[in-house]
């Protein structure tokens, strides 16, 4: 299994031109077993929409039931050993979901797929 940043399954989601190419063949490659999205990047959509940052064209709820129902994607429950691990990532940056999308990572022991800068500079998480 993969872990996707909430950025890339939006952008998986809606096809955006932002998901490149590398991504797509990456996805595919680890589709079958499976797209792992803690249920943090729900709450980060919903926030970015109740923020007017992130605009569809249903209704959060709904974009999220279609969203949570793509083939192969596996909605990751926050856990006791996830809330721990966010709240000790030494030298990471304060964003709450980060951290949980991180720790989600790293509990599950799988890559994470991302394009945000700051996740991507640090160097205890796998990144793909």
């Amino acid at each position: 299994m993969i872990i996707l940043d909430t950025h890339i399954w939006i952008w998986l989601i809606t096809k955006h031109e932002k998901l490149t190419n590398k991504n797509l063949n990456l996805i595919e490659k680890y589709r079958h077993q499976g797209l792992g999205i803690s249920m943090i990047s729900c709450w980060e959509i919903a926030k970015l929409v109740e923020k007017n940052r992130l605009q569809f064209q249903y209704s959060v709820e709904k974009w999220l039931n279609y969203a949570m129902k793509y083939p192969d994607i596996k909605i990751l429950d926050l856990t006791l050993p996830i809330i721990l691990q966010s709240t000790s990532l030494e030298g990471f940056h304060q964003d709450p979901a980060d951290q949980i999308i991180v720790a989600t990572a790293m509990v599950y022991d799988c890559p994470l797929m991302t394009q945000d800068n700051k996740i991507l500079k640090y160097p205890i998480v796998k990144i793909i």
